[in-house]
């Protein structure tokens, strides 16, 4: 949840990247691209997100049986997918979207690069991983630490 100075509440993790961005250099002015950061906060939420996020918690979390293996399975399924798409878009190098570091790649960072958290295997994605590799050296990069 983000409070603005005025009070206004917005919750939800990605309306907040997105508002946070207006104004800098990591939303882009040209219409076309900002769409495209749309698009892949997009796909972060409805098909990235729910297969890292869940597959991570069933790891980590929580004890396994038949039915959360079986749930597993699903949504490593699903995120393999999504490491697929990502590949394919990231294999000529640069970022998700206009070749620069946008909202975008800080919304699909965050799940993918605890991906191993959630049994994901990424050494069949170089493109994934040399993409998180050029994000996590930008400057002022600051990881995500347990706490």
């Amino acid at each position: 949840m983000l409070e603005t100075e005025d009070g206004k509440l917005l919750p939800e993790s990605d309306a907040i990247l997105f508002y946070l961005a207006e104004g800098t250099p990591f939303l882009p002015e040209d219409r076309f691209e900002r769409a495209q950061v749309l698009r892949w906060m997009s796909f972060e939420q409805s098909v990235h997100q729910p297969s890292f996020a869940i597959a991570r918690f069933l790891v980590q979390a929580l004890e396994m049986n038949d039915e959360r293996r079986k749930m597993l399975g699903q949504k490593q399924k699903a995120g393999y997918a999504a490491l697929e798409t990502m590949e394919g878009h990231l294999e000529d190098g640069g970022f998700f979207v206009g070749g620069r570091y946008t909202v975008a790649d800080i919304a699909l960072y965050a799940y993918t690069h605890v991906a191993h958290e959630g049994g994901f295997d990424l050494r069949p994605f170089p493109a994934v991983r040399a993409w998180l590799e050029r994000v996590a050296s930008r400057p002022a990069y600051v990881p995500m630490t347990e706490g």
